[in-house]
């Protein structure tokens, strides 16, 4: 795995610069953004390097990423979340179904249930003449 991320670095830096451009997508895509595709625009050599060392920099964080720890998550209040959920029956036999972090109160479900009542009605319009 390591090769093969050598190699792929060492063919982004051969191609920013100035050397053959790969075929391979990853490689396109950075070229892109360090912006070396664009035609006929010069840029300034620190540019040229502070983009190649943020690129190279981002390319060996995906390499090796940060650990991460066991109890990562835990005690953050985020688990124990509640959902609140309301099922409505639409007119003609539709269900809609709504869920949120928030309560849900009864005016909210009526001004939902009629909104959604209103798109039914203009979808099953004939717009045929």
């Amino acid at each position: 795995m390591f090769g093969r991320a050598d190699r792929e670095a060492e063919r982004l830096e051969r191609a920013l610069e100035g050397g053959p451009v790969p075929h391979d997508i990853e490689t396109r895509r950075a070229m892109a953004a360090a912006g070396a595709l664009a035609p006929g625009h010069t840029r300034s050599p620190e540019r040229i390097k502070q983009t190649h060392d943020a690129m190279m920099a981002a390319f060996m964080r995906t390499l090796n990423p940060l650990e991460t720890r066991d109890d990562a998550g835990t005690d953050d209040g985020l688990e124990d979340v509640s959902l609140h959920r309301e099922e409505i029956a639409l007119p003609g036999g539709g269900e809609l179904v709504v869920s949120d972090i928030e309560e849900i109160t009864p005016d909210r479900l009526q001004n939902l249930a009629a909104a959604m009542a209103e798109v039914i009605q203009r979808r099953a319009k004939d717009h045929q003449p």
